[in-house]
């Protein structure tokens, strides 16, 4: 429904702050990080902004870009995964270190999350990477569909890009996680020298490319 909210900061609290629009007072939740990243009370900005709606509860919660809008649906969609403890991740690590987290199956990291212990963190590594594969599948079958001459191009060039860095394969993968199309994905890498560049920073290199 809301896609960001744009206008005056007036008013930072603990867990979310107050952005002026017309004369309406939005109060969004954001992470301790993304609130110090909005500046001072009085400037103007922009968050992006998941609108959730219950029974018993409506609530906006604000994010600094569309990779940590991303990241928090990505949690919500993990069974017993709510928006606090989703927002309490987004303070502990960035989206390219989450997705990293999640295809090298790094459980440590997940849990010095507050809130995430063992178990969830297995789960959360579990379910999206499960989601990461459904969703090659289907674009793998549409794409052939389409065009099976076009999909082996693809995979040609895929296989050459991947060739001598198996980093490369694992940034594309992350970058999945997040929502990007393998496509772009493999068109923006295409555009960056990836010489000695780690699976970390690639991922940060594909997310500058893909957000313009």
């Amino acid at each position: 429904m809301l896609a960001y909210i744009k206008g005056t900061l007036e008013m930072k609290m603990t867990e979310y702050v107050v952005i002026d629009v017309g004369g309406l007072g939005y109060k969004v939740f954001m992470s301790s990080i993304g609130m110090e990243k909005l500046g001072e009370i009085g400037s103007q900005v922009k968050v992006y902004t998941y609108y959730r709606v219950r029974e018993d509860d409506i609530s906006i919660f604000g994010f600094n870009s569309n990779e940590e809008l991303k990241m928090f649906e990505l949690l919500l969609s993990v069974s017993g995964v709510g928006g606090k403890t989703a927002l309490a991740m987004l303070a502990v690590c960035t989206p390219s270190e989450f997705v990293l987290a999640i295809i090298s199956e790094d459980i440590n990291l997940l849990t010095s999350i507050p809130g995430i212990g063992p178990k969830s963190a297995k789960r959360i590594i579990l379910e999206l990477k499960d989601k990461i594969k459904k969703e090659q599948q289907i674009q793998e079958l549409t794409e052939a569909t389409k065009n099976n001459s076009s999909v082996q191009e693809a995979n040609t060039k895929m296989q050459k890009l991947i060739a001598d860095d198996n980093k490369v394969q694992e940034a594309i993968a992350a970058l999945q996680v997040l929502g990007y199309n393998k496509k772009e994905i493999e068109k923006a890498f295409m555009k960056i020298d990836k010489t000695d560049l780690s699976t970390e920073d690639l991922i940060k290199k594909g997310l500058t490319i893909l957000s313009i």
